[in-house]
C-alpha cells in the first residue's frame, strides 16, 4: 500500500506518536534480574474499528528474594488501569515505558496487569514493528502483529528481554467480534462463543521467546493435515489463508510439508510437536513466530527440482529450530538464529536442486556479503546495533566454509547434533562460544583461527598464485596467522591442500583454479 503524498498535520503527529522505533536487547535492568518469569496469561480482546486492544496479562514468577520493585516493560502508548497482587490492587508507577510495580507486604508470585488503548501502528512491518490493521478483499478486517524488532512490549507488559523466556510456557485467550478468527502459539485449547464474539484460548507448555509470541486475526480458509516426524509423532500440520487466496491454501500446505521434512532431514525432528507446525497469511512478509509463522509472500513458489520452494516460508519455518528452539540471550549472538537458519535455505537447494542448484545459490549470496560488519556484535548488543545483513549472508557462508573444511562426513552429523544437544537447546540458551567449541570438540579439530576471522572481524585472505618452473605454482593464502584445507583444480584433477601465509606448492600443466566451488572466503 502506498502512502499518500501529502499527510495533515494530525495524521503526521498520531504516526510519530505510534511508531517510536522502540529497541530491545542489550543489558538487562537490574531489576529484571532478581526475577525469573514462568508464565505468562495473556487475556486480550481486539476492536478493529477502533485499532485498539483492552485486556490483562498474569505474569507467574519466582524470585530468590522478596520484591520491592517488580518492573515490567509496556509502552507508554497503553494505560494501565490497575494492578493485582494476591487479589488486592498495589500500587505503581508508569515511566520510559515502564511499568513498575510495588507490591509491599504481600508475598506473591503472581501479578495480573490490566491494560488498553490503541495500537501502535507498524511503518515499516516486520522491520520496524509494530500491529498492521489492513482489510482483505471481501473488506474484512484483516490484522497482524509484528515485533522482534521491538519487543513484547509493543503489546503486553512483560519482562521483555531476549534472555527471558517464561519457562512453562504461555496462554493467550483471545476475543474478537465474529465472524473473526485469530491463529496463535500453541494449540487451540477451547473456543468460546458468545452473542457477537468469540473467544480463542491458545496455550503452549513449551519456553517461549516473548517476541515469538503472536496473534493474527482474520476470516481464513484452514487447511491440515497429519504430519509424521522423523521422531516417529504426529505434528498437527495447518496453514490459514485469507478467503481470497482459498484456492492455493492446498498448495501451500504441500510447501510446507516439503520444508519441514527437508528441515527435520538435517536438523532433526521438529521442536515442538505437541503444539503444531503452521503458518498464517499475514499483512505484512513474515516473521519467526514458535509454532504459527508469519506469511506474506504472496504464492511465489518456484520450482525446485520435483517439487515447489518458497523461500520465505522456507526460512521462516527453520527458526523453529534455530531462533526458537535454539535461542540466544545476547543479540551480540544473533548470527546463531539467522545464519544457521540461512544456511539451511542452502541446504533446500541441495536437497531438491543438487549440487549445481546449491553452489549457485552459495555463489550468489557471497556477491551481496559486503564485508562491513563483524558477525558478532558487542556483546549486550542491542536488535538495533546487532541486526544487519551480514548476520544472514556471511553467517551462512560460515556454516558453508565448514562443510568445506570439515567434509559432509563430520559436517552433517555435527549440525544435528548442535541442533538436538539439550545443553544448547528450549530453556539453555547459547551464545558463538558455545558454538565454536562445540564444533571444534565434536571434529577434533583447532578452528580458533577460522572462527576467530571470520565471525569477529572483516577482514578477508588474499589469494596469491605465483609461478614456480615450467609446471609448478606457489599458493599462498595473505593475511592470516593459520592454514585451511582448500579444494584446487589441477590438470591432474581436485586436491585438498593446507594454504596459509606460507607458499604451498602444487604441480599442474594447467593454471590451477583455487577453491573453484566457493568453500572459502577470501580475496582472489
Amino acid at each position: 500500500m502506498k502512502k499518500p503524498a501529502i499527510l495533515s498535520i494530525l495524521t503526521l503527529f498520531a504516526q510519530l506518536t505510534l511508531a517510536q522505533g522502540w529497541d530491545w536487547g542489550g543489558p538487562m535492568d537490574p531489576l529484571q534480574q532478581k526475577f525469573k518469569v514462568r508464565h505468562y496469561r495473556l487475556e486480550l480482546e481486539f476492536f478493529p474499528e477502533t485499532q485498539s486492544i483492552q485486556g490483562s496479562n498474569t505474569i507467574t514468577f519466582s524470585a530468590d528474594e522478596k520484591l520491592d520493585t517488580l518492573r515490567l516493560n509496556l509502552i507508554d502508548v497503553y494505560q494501565v488501569e490497575k494492578v493485582l497482587m494476591g487479589g488486592k490492587e498495589v500500587q505503581f508507577n508508569r515511566h520510559d515505558d515502564l511499568v513498575d510495580i510495588f507490591p509491599g507486604n504481600c508475598d506473591c508470585d503472581q501479578v495480573q496487569v490490566f491494560y488498553g488503548g490503541k495500537t501502535p501502528i507498524a511503518q515499516d512491518p516486520p522491520w520496524e514493528g509494530g500491529f498492521t490493521w489492513e482489510k482483505d478483499q471481501f473488506d474484512n478486517y484483516w490484522m497482524g502483529l509484528s515485533d522482534q524488532g521491538d519487543g513484547s512490549q509493543v503489546f503486553m507488559p512483560a519482562l521483555d528481554h531476549p534472555a527471558s523466556e517464561p519457562s512453562a510456557g504461555a496462554d493467550m485467550i483471545l476475543t474478537v467480534p465474529k465472524p473473526y478468527f485469530v491463529a496463535s502459539n500453541g494449540r487451540l485449547i477451547e473456543t468460546k462463543e458468545s452473542e457477537d464474539k468469540l473467544t480463542y484460548h491458545w496455550a503452549t507448555t513449551y519456553p517461549i521467546n516473548v517476541y515469538n509470541i503472536n496473534f493474527t486475526m482474520g476470516v481464513f480458509q484452514e487447511e491440515k493435515l497429519d504430519f509424521q516426524s522423523v521422531s516417529g509423532q504426529i505434528v498437527p500440520m495447518h496453514v490459514w489463508v485469507l478467503q481470497e487466496n482459498r484456492a492455493k491454501a492446498m498448495a501451500l500446505l504441500e510447501v510446507l510439508k516439503v520444508s519441514a521434512e527437508t528441515q527435520e532431514k538435517y536438523f532433526g525432528p521438529f521442536p515442538f510437536p505437541k503444539d503444531k507446525i503452521a503458518v498464517v497469511e499475514t499483512p505484512y512478509l513474515g516473521m519467526e513466530h514458535q509454532t504459527i509463522n508469519a506469511y506474506g509472500n504472496n504464492f511465489q513458489f518456484v520450482p525446485m527440482g520435483d517439487t515447489q520452494y518458497d523461500w520465505l516460508l522456507h526460512h521462516e519455518l527453520g527458526h523453529e529450530w534455530f531462533g526458537n528452539k535454539i535461542s540466544v540471550a545476547d543479540f551480540a549472538d544473533m548470527w546463531l538464529h539467522e545464519g544457521l537458519t540461512a544456511y539451511g535455505d542452502f541446504l533446500f537447494y541441495w536437497e531438491h536442486g543438487g549440487a549445481e542448484a546449491y553452489f549457485g545459490k552459495v555463489k550468489t549470496d557471497y556477491k551481496s556479503i559486503p564485508h562491513q560488519k563483524p558477525v558478532v556484535s558487542p556483546v549486550n548488543s542491542t536488535e538495533e546495533v546487532a541486526y544487519h545483513g551480514e548476520i544472514y549472508s556471511k553467517g551462512a557462508m560460515v556454516i558453508h566454509s565448514l562443510r568445506g573444511i570439515l567434509g559432509d562426513e563430520v559436517f552433517f552429523p555435527m549440525i544435528k547434533a548442535f541442533a538436538t544437544d539439550e545443553r544448547f537447546t528450549y530453556q539453555n540458551m547459547v551464545d558463538t562460544q558455545d558454538f565454536t567449541d562445540f564444533v571444534q570438540e565434536y571434529s577434533g579439530q583447532d578452528l580458533t583461527g577460522f572462527f576467530d576471522l571470520y565471525l569477529y572481524s572483516t577482514a578477508l585472505p588474499k589469494l596469491k598464485v605465483g609461478k614456480r618452473g615450467k609446471s609448478g605454482y606457489a599458493i599462498s593464502l595473505q593475511g592470516i596467522d593459520f592454514t585451511m584445507p582448500v579444494e584446487i583444480q589441477t590438470s591432474d584433477g581436485l586436491v585438498r591442500v593446507n594454504l596459509g601465509p606460507k607458499p604451498a606448492e602444487v604441480n599442474s600443466a594447467t593454471p590451477p583454479i583455487v577453491d573453484p566451488n566457493g568453500w572459502i572466503m577470501m580475496e582472489r
